[in-house]
């Protein structure tokens, strides 16, 4: 049987991710993009040595990438993807041609070879404009969601403040109420507690997007505080309460006290309010780009 992986290259990679989130203070989710793009390159060389690297290995996987179809789909790599996955390994054989045991095995201008085309670097990088809804689109799936249960005034609630913050979800899952300031028309993004992209604080003010969607997130705080005895601290947006049902099967009962652990159920909320009211899917962040451009 094959083996894969290799004890050196393990360790050497172990040493570079944390170089990666202690030097570098890249996020977990950086660190794993890289870690990802070193594993598909192990599996090209069938595990060897990093030590044994030469840019003829770099050349091949190129050719690999180009080459690569997903099985279930049949569709090929971005460039995009490409650009960045060969960007990963450049900066990894660059940094490991500096550690002892590898100065003198890796020649550091054979990284180089990990560089697309200047053309298809150009087609990698170039901005792309991408689909956004219109504030009337928005609207009418706000208009159309219904109101009643609990979970359903949290999902309005959901669609509603993202379209008047503008709020990426991922900070939207881990907003607590203390964070809104219903008076001042401001969302206070502290970075120690709510996940904000690099980690930076900063206050955001409402979008002047009608008084009507301003209402409908008022009117959640207040349902959180006052019928539901919600304190500051407690999330903006709770987690779903699942228990066992009648039928022995679990079911949505309302809400806990707690954050959702990631952004999934927001993204899950959005597709399911954009197909009732018959309109194509548009991610939450779409919601933020006619406003941040």
């Amino acid at each position: 049987m094959t083996r894969k992986y290799h004890p050196d290259n393990e360790r050497m990679k172990r040493k570079y991710f944390i170089f990666l989130k202690e030097a570098k203070r890249q996020d977990d989710s950086s660190v794993d993009a890289v870690a990802k793009a070193i594993s598909r390159f192990e599996a090209y060389t069938k595990w060897r040595d990093f030590k044994a690297f030469h840019f003829e290995q770099a050349v091949g996987f190129k050719a690999h990438l180009n080459k690569y179809r997903n099985e279930q789909t049949g569709s090929s790599l971005s460039k995009a993807t490409m650009n960045s996955a060969l960007r990963s390994l450049k900066t990894f054989f660059q940094w490991l041609a500096m550690q002892a045991g590898y100065k003198s095995r890796i020649n550091y201008t054979d990284t180089e070879y990990f560089n697309l085309s200047d053309k298809d670097t150009r087609v990698a990088t170039a901005k792309r404009n991408r689909p956004v809804p219109t504030l009337e689109q928005i609207q009418r799936v706000i208009a159309v969601m219904p109101s009643n249960t609990v979970l359903e005034k949290r999902s309005r609630a959901l669609v509603a403040f993202t379209l008047l913050t503008g709020a990426r979800d991922s900070a939207i899952a881990s907003f607590k109420l203390k964070h809104v300031d219903l008076a001042a028309g401001s969302v206070f993004q502290d970075a120690r507690e709510v996940n904000t992209k690099a980690s930076k604080t900063f206050t955001t003010y409402f979008f002047p997007v009608g008084d009507d969607i301003r209402q409908i997130v008022e009117d959640w705080v207040h349902y959180l505080k006052n019928e539901l005895l919600f304190g500051n601290d407690d999330p903006l947006f709770p987690k779903t309460e699942v228990k066992p049902g009648a039928r022995r099967v679990f079911e949505s009962v309302g809400v806990l006290k707690e954050h959702w652990s990631n952004a999934t159920p927001i993204r899950k909320v959005f597709k399911e309010a954009f197909e009732q009211a018959g309109l194509p899917y548009f991610n939450p962040h779409s919601f933020r780009r006619p406003w941040c451009s």
